[in-house]
């Protein structure tokens, strides 16, 4: 039966039309922002799951900035640490030198007194930022690490290493005085021995401490590229299999249209009726 007051076929053509614009215009905006998930509305779960792990690769990528901080602060006390074992370990030789007789004992205290003024240097300009891990007594130092949401539940992680001194080595080699008769020179190369241990062991902790900053932050490094990564195979659109859509849905709103066009000249054949 024809009508002129329902058109069945440009109602069909008209819901068709419609239907192919709602997908061209999802696809456009999936192309032209590039995710195919930007809201709960079109994934609810992934929208979730992709908002945390986002989330969580931006507080490790901050985590392994600040911890870049504390790498060079031990860089820098290893480093002072080194330069202290170097100098006590001449000064040991100089104590060991004066042991002999006949040696101008006054001459190899001077040298003693510059060698102990230099490790002091040393140990003053060992900071970062003013970060000083070597001129104080020994503590333990805490560095947040990362995160964990372990058993659903939300916390940071940590490592902690301990800060060294050496200021208690230069003093104790300063007072060395290889001219006083109130001590034997055996004794006093003891003293040496026993601090020249102490600033190895020193610069080795403070080496481990570096080589143990490095491998985290490296992890965090990776870490965050698979966080990215896991975002992305969620999110993302994937731009080929859109640019084929796109084509495949603009022509479908060409045919659309001519159908709508030919369903809206139905009524026109009803006036032949009345010639």
């Amino acid at each position: 039966m024809s009508s002129i007051l329902t058109n069945n076929s440009a109602m069909v053509a008209l819901a068709t039309l419609n239907e192919v614009n709602r997908g061209l215009n999802e696809t456009q905006n999936r192309v032209s922002s590039g995710l195919a998930i930007r809201s709960g509305k079109e994934n609810a779960a992934y929208f979730a799951i992709s908002e945390t792990m986002k989330g969580d690769s931006g507080m490790f990528k901050a985590i392994n900035e600040g911890m870049t901080a504390t790498k060079n602060s031990v860089a820098t006390a290893r480093l002072g640490a080194e330069t202290v074992s170097d100098i006590a370990q001449q000064m040991v030789e100089r104590i060991a030198f004066a042991q002999s007789d006949g040696i101008n004992k006054a001459d190899v205290q001077s040298e003693l007194v510059a060698l102990a003024a230099n490790m002091q240097s040393a140990i003053d300009q060992a900071t970062f930022n003013g970060d000083d891990l070597v001129g104080a007594a020994a503590a333990t130092v805490t560095v947040v690490s990362g995160i964990t949401r372990a058993g659903g539940t939300f916390a940071t992680t940590s490592m902690t290493f301990d800060s060294v001194d050496l200021q208690a080595v230069q003093t104790a080699l300063a007072a060395v005085d290889v001219t006083d008769t109130g001590t034997t020179m055996a004794a006093k190369l003891v003293v040496a021995e026993g601090q020249l241990d102490a600033s190895i062991t020193a610069a080795t902790s403070m080496g481990v401490a570096e080589n143990a900053l490095d491998g985290q932050m490296k992890f965090l490094e990776s870490l965050t590229d698979t966080l990215d990564s896991g975002v992305s195979a969620m999110v993302d659109a994937d731009m080929e299999q859109e640019a084929a859509r796109l084509q495949a849905l603009q022509v479908q709103q060409q045919l659309a249209t001519q159908s709508l066009s030919i369903a809206n000249q139905a009524p026109q054949n009803i006036l032949s009726l009345f010639r």
